[in-house]
């Protein structure tokens, strides 16, 4: 049995078109699944149309760019939380006025670092982008515009070899702030409009997690015990990115605390591949009951 509740489209930084991942899924056999785009749900009613074609579980999905602070360990500086909205009416209108008005945000941040950029350019005498290279870069994405695809337009131009070192050189040098999401903004947008929200990947190594606070699992749950958890339904136990270690962690903290337990690929299609997880069949009973 195949789940996979965390994919990403075209529609905020994966590669694949929702039409083509429904393709692959329906090949693979897929049993439930959710594209879970960044800040967007544009895509969710075709999804459930097609999810019901294919004869696949959908659940509908969103991931939120959330802004954390913890004095313990930042002084009042923040970190960068991602959280997964699940099984929500897709016609809430406070979620969808709310995710419209970050979608507009995001596409005025990526102006000003388009902005930055042509300053390191100009500085490193690399030719700057253009107008028509802003149009490349939006004609390329299918939703929201954010700086993945940035980073794969400079890759395009041989700017720079792959998106790692887009980043390193230039994206974060020239980062604008997020969209000022907090914990319980989220948890308010989602519960209300129905919906189950989750801590996604909370030790991802290579994402925004708690690891930017503390390497130790039992640390990272304190943290979630006294500043999380009251906004929070669940937690992404299963990951790409995680080690038996994580995973047996979050799940016996999900059990202990009587929380949802999710599990998904995270996959953009590069490199990593949607249903390669594996998750149990016990969590698409949480949503089928």
């Amino acid at each position: 049995m195949i789940i996979d509740l965390h994919i990403h489209s075209k529609n905020s930084d994966g590669s694949l078109s929702g039409k083509k991942i429904f393709e692959l899924a329906k090949m693979k056999f897929f049993f439930m699944m959710s594209i879970t785009d960044h800040d967007s749900i544009s895509f969710q009613e075709k999804a459930s149309v097609l999810a019901q074609k294919s004869g696949i579980n959908y659940v509908s999905g969103v991931e939120l760019n959330v802004t954390f602070i913890d004095t313990k360990y930042t002084e009042q500086k923040p970190i960068f939380l991602d959280f997964l909205g699940y099984n929500f009416d897709l016609e809430n209108s406070q979620l969808v006025t709310k995710l419209e008005k970050m979608s507009q945000f995001r596409q005025q941040r990526a102006m000003k670092i388009l902005k930055k950029l042509n300053t390191e350019f100009r500085k490193n005498q690399i030719q700057e982008l253009t107008k028509e290279d802003l149009a490349n870069i939006q004609s390329s994405v299918d939703g929201v515009f954010g700086r993945p695809h940035i980073a794969d337009y400079l890759v395009k131009k041989g700017i720079v070899k792959n998106r790692k070192e887009a980043f390193d050189k230039y994206l974060v040098k020239c980062n604008v702030p997020k969209y000022p999401l907090y914990p319980k903004d989220a948890a308010r947008l989602v519960r209300n409009a129905g919906g189950k929200i989750i801590l996604a990947h909370p030790n991802d190594p290579y994402g925004t997690s708690l690891i930017k606070l503390t390497t130790s699992l039992g640390e990272q749950t304190k943290i979630i015990s006294n500043s999380i958890l009251q906004f929070i339904d669940g937690i992404e136990c299963w990951h790409s990115r995680n080690d038996e270690k994580t995973t047996n962690h979050y799940v016996k903290y999900s059990k202990e605390h009587r929380l949802m337990m999710t599990g998904g690929s995270d996959c953009h299609q590069k490199p990593i591949l949607m249903g390669t997880v594996k998750v149990p069949s016990y969590v698409a009973n949480q949503f089928l009951t």
